[in-house]
């Protein structure tokens, strides 16, 4: 890579006081991580090169999302032919769905995808119902097609799927759909033990049903499923899976996220004897976090830096539940500052995946009546009230 290298691409920025798309050039300069950007509609500059140390060559493919000082761009073309010849790649999406049976392990799981290599782009924890959501027969109709054999089990495999809630990933990585695929290993979970031990349904199916979890065998179905669960038209997909009684509210912040921390989080919540009861990934725009994060202002010192700090990047918001959910649960996550919790409660949750104060792995409900307050936080914004539900 010659040192004078630039890369081009064109990103959009949804603009929620106008309504409306923004498009920009996005620049970035591998030689000293500098960006800058250009406003195409009105041809200026929008952003002067400046040094930006949270973009990384690595996150630089069309379809991506990528936040440059808290603005969520979308990549959606490259900007020249040099980059399209340099940085274009067989970069995929494709779906991960956890079935009932292995949501207990949703944290090992996410752990797994994220060491693998790929990128979780859109995580949502659903229930999946004949009854709300009809399309719930294709979603059986994709897995049995996947298994030719058990065909003669829709009717159980329909029974199980409905059982509990299931997590319906998008993620996204070279090649997804065939390595997602080779990941979960032979359907029947018998025969992925002894063909591909490290296989997730070896690890964590017990049969050729509750066999831990789905991918699509070809890239137009990866397409169809997404959009089954991710629905791009405005549909509300199928309805999530948070129950709003005993609980409160844990968000896993940017710094964690893009660290790969989520799914190691995720595993000592549960193995803390919690539950989470609902999950979703998610972006916050500043306005939304600065009225998410309101009862802090004048109050912590650090009310600024919180807010730039939860809309870096995706977030991951967590239902959890409990007897007295916000006084058990803040308990756990520890002290806001990492390094007293280190010295005080160093099992707790900031202690073990916290960096400083503001980069402290969690946020956590603090006043027990703004448990099921932030859980319901603004319907238009909030994760589990979004309008995908």
């Amino acid at each position: 890579m010659s040192q004078d290298d630039r890369f081009a691409f064109i990103a959009e920025w949804y603009d929620p006081n106008a309504s409306l798309f923004r498009r920009y050039e996005l620049l970035y300069y591998p030689k000293d991580g500098s960006v800058e950007m250009y406003d195409v509609k009105n041809h200026r500059t929008f952003l002067k090169r400046t040094k930006y140390d949270d973009l990384h060559l690595e996150d630089l493919f069309v379809g991506n999302k990528v936040t440059v000082f808290s603005r969520h761009l979308s990549l959606v073309d490259y900007g020249d032919q040099y980059t399209a010849r340099k940085l274009g790649s067989r970069k995929e999406r494709t779906l991960a769905l956890v079935k009932p049976d292995a949501v207990p392990k949703i944290g090992e799981l996410i752990d797994i995808i994220i060491n693998t290599g790929f990128t979780i782009t859109k995580a949502k924890m659903m229930v999946l119902s004949r009854v709300e959501n009809r399309s719930i027969d294709f979603v059986v109709l994709c897995i049995v097609n996947s298994l030719p054999a058990l065909c003669l089990f829709c009717s159980e495999l329909l029974q199980f799927i409905t059982s509990g809630p299931a997590v319906a990933m998008e993620i996204l990585g070279d090649d997804a759909v065939s390595e997602w695929k080779k990941l979960l290993g032979p359907a029947n979970s018998g025969v992925a033990r002894s063909d591909a031990p490290g296989s997730i349904r070896a690890m964590f199916g017990t049969d050729g049903i509750r066999n831990a979890a789905h991918g699509p065998d070809s890239f137009a179905s990866a397409a169809r499923e997404l959009e089954l669960f991710f629905p791009s038209s405005g549909g509300r997909g199928p309805a999530n899976s948070a129950k709003f009684t005993n609980c409160t509210c844990c968000i896993i912040k940017p710094h964690a996220v893009n660290e790969g921390l989520t799914g190691k989080i995720i595993k000592a919540i549960l193995d803390g004897g919690f539950e989470i009861s609902a999950l979703q990934l998610f972006n916050m725009e500043r306005a939304n976090v600065e009225e998410f994060y309101e009862i802090y202002k004048g109050v912590v010192a650090e009310y600024a830096e919180m807010v730039t700090e939860l809309c870096s990047g995706p977030c991951i918001a967590l239902e959890i539940r409990q007897l007295d959910p916000q006084k058990v649960f803040r308990d756990f996550c520890g002290p806001s500052d990492p390094e007293i919790a280190r010295h005080l409660r160093p099992g707790t949750l900031r202690a073990i995946f916290g960096k400083n104060k503001i980069q402290n792995a969690v946020h956590c409900t603090d006043l027990p009546e703004d448990g099921l307050l932030e859980v319901r936080f603004s319907k238009s914004t909030h994760p589990f009230y979004s309008r995908v539900f």
